[in-house]
C-alpha cells in the first residue's frame, strides 16, 4: 500500500511526497482508513513508528483547510510541552498546502499569544492538560466546537498523574466528537478511560509488546554507588561522542551531573520539567543541531520526542519502571541505525535491574570497564541461557568500554 491509495486529499499527498514518504508504516496503514471514516480509534504501537502522522494526516483531510474565525475543531492533548510543540510542527509540515491554523497551548510561557491565536481562529489546538484547564477555567474559550479529540501518549499522561485533568477535559468536549487515543502501551487505566470516552472504537494494535530494538546493543556496568560518576566519565572519555543522552531519575540529579560534566569541559545541557520553557527549548534545539553533544535528562526525554541520530544512551540511574528502560534505550538505534546503550548499576539498584530483565525477558550483559580503578572488584554475572542478540557486536569491545 502507498499513501496515494489511502484516499487522502491531494494537498496532503503533495506534502508527503516532498518528505519522500512512499509507504505508510503499519500503524498509519491500520489507523488512517478508520479515522477517515469518522470512527473512534485506539492506536497502540511502539515509540518511533509514526503515530503522530497516523492521526494528523486524516485529521487534516477531514478539516479541509482553514476557516476564518472558526472555533477549534480539533484538540490534541499530550503530556509534555516538547511533545506538543513537535505535534504542532508536524501538523504544520503535513498541512503545508491546506494551511490549517494551529495554536500551541502549554505552560512555562505567557497567556497573551495563546489567547490571541484562539480568538483569531485556530482550527487545531495542541495542548498540555494543565495550561488548557487554566484557559477553560478563565473562560478564554470552550471545547464545544471540537469535532476530533486526540489523546496522544496516553500511557505517559497517566504515568505523570494527569488522569483527573484528562477526564475533566474530555467532559468539556462536544459529546458528538470523534475520539482518537494513541499510546505505546495499553494499561488497565487506559482501558477504563476508553470505556468512558470512546464509542465502539476500532483497536489498531501494532507490535505493542515493549522489547529493546534489535539495532541497540545494551549492556550494564556494576559499580559502587560512590564511583558512579567516575565510571560515567571513564565511559565517555573512552569513546568519540557524536550524540548522547544521559538519563537521571531525579531533576536535581540531572542538574548536578550537568554541572559536574561542564566543570570537566564537556559540552552538555540539562533537560527536565523544572526548567523554564525557554531553557528547555534551547537545550533541545542545541542538542538536535549538534551545538551540544550531550543531553542530561529525566524521563521527559525518553518518549515521544523526535530526536534523530542519537548514537549513545547511558542510564546513570536505573529507571523506576521497567518499561521506561525500553523507552530510554530506544532513543538510540532508530530508523534502522545501530546504537549503543549502557546502564550504570549500583548494588542497591539491582532489584530494579531484575525487574527490567524479567520485563524484557532477557539478561542484559554485564561488563567490567578495563583500566578503571574500582574501589571494590565488581561481581560480574556469567551469561546464562538468554538468546544471543546481534552477536557481531555482543562483546566488551563495543563503543562502551573501548579505549581510545
Amino acid at each position: 500500500m502507498t499513501f496515494h491509495e489511502l484516499g487522502l486529499d491531494e494537498s496532503i499527498l503533495k506534502s508527503i511526497d516532498e518528505f519522500g514518504f512512499k509507504e505508510p508504516t503499519p500503524i498509519q496503514a491500520g489507523a488512517i482508513p478508520y479515522i477517515l471514516e469518522g470512527r473512534d480509534v485506539i492506536g497502540s504501537a511502539q515509540t518511533g513508528t509514526g503515530k503522530t502522522a497516523a492521526y494528523a494526516l486524516p485529521i487534516l483531510h477531514r478539516l479541509g483547510g482553514h476557516k476564518d474565525g472558526a472555533a477549534p475543531r480539533c484538540l490534541v492533548l499530550g503530556p509534555t510541552r516538547e511533545l506538543a510543540a513537535q505535534v504542532e510542527d508536524q501538523f504544520g509540515s503535513y498541512g503545508k498546502y491546506c494551511a490549517p491554523k494551529c495554536c500551541l497551548i502549554h505552560g512555562g510561557v505567557g497567556y497573551g499569544k495563546q489567547i490571541e491565536e484562539i480568538k483569531a481562529g485556530a482550527d487545531v489546538v495542541i495542548a498540555t492538560p494543565g495550561r488548557l484547564l487554566d484557559h477553560l477555567q478563565q473562560k478564554n474559550f470552550d471545547l464545544l466546537s471540537v469535532q476530533v479529540l486526540v489523546l496522544d501518549e496516553v500511557d505517559r499522561m497517566l504515568d505523570m498523574g494527569f488522569i483527573d485533568d484528562v477526564t475533566r477535559i474530555i467532559k468539556k468536549c462536544n459529546k458528538n466528537r470523534q475520539t482518537l487515543l494513541f499510546s505505546a502501551t495499553l494499561s488497565e487505566g487506559i482501558k477504563r478511560l476508553t470505556v468512558k470516552s470512546l464509542k465502539n472504537p476500532v483497536d489498531v494494535s501494532i507490535g505493542i509488546k515493549l522489547t529493546p530494538a534489535e539495532t541497540v546493543k545494551h549492556v550494564m556496568y556494576p559499580v559502587g554507588a560512590m564511583q558512579k560518576f567516575d565510571l560515567l566519565i571513564a565511559l565517555i572519555e573512552g569513546m568519540k561522542i557524536e550524540s548522547m543522552i544521559i538519563f537521571c531519575r531525579m531533576k536535581v540529579g540531572a542538574d548536578r551531573i550537568t554541572r559536574w560534566m561542564q566543570e570537566r569541559g564537556h559540552s552538555c545541557s540539562a533537560m527536565h520539567s523544572n526548567l523554564k520553557q525557554k531553557e528547555r527549548t534551547k537545550a533541545l534545539s542545541e542538542f538536535k543541531d549538534g551545538t551540544i553533544k550531550i543531553l542530561v535528562a529525566t524521563d521527559i526525554a525518553s518518549r515521544g520526542l523526535d530526536i534523530a541520530n542519537v548514537t549513545h544512551v547511558i542510564n546513570y540511574d536505573v529507571p523506576e519502571h521497567a518499561e521506561d528502560y525500553v523507552h530510554r534505550i530506544g532513543r538510540t538505534g532508530r530508523a534502522q541505525r545501530e546504537g549503543d546503550a549502557a546502564t550504570i548499576v549500583a548494588p542497591d539498584e539491582q532489584p530494579k535491574l531484575d525487574a527490567i530483565e524479567k520485563f524484557i525477558d532477557q539478561q542484559i550483559p554485564q561488563l567490567k570497564l578495563e583500566n578503571f580503578n574500582y574501589f571494590h572488584e565488581p561481581i560480574i554475572r556469567n551469561k546464562t541461557s538468554d538468546k544471543p542478540r546481534r552477536a557481531k557486536r555482543n562483546s566488551a569491545t563495543s563503543q562502551f568500554g573501548r579505549r581510545r
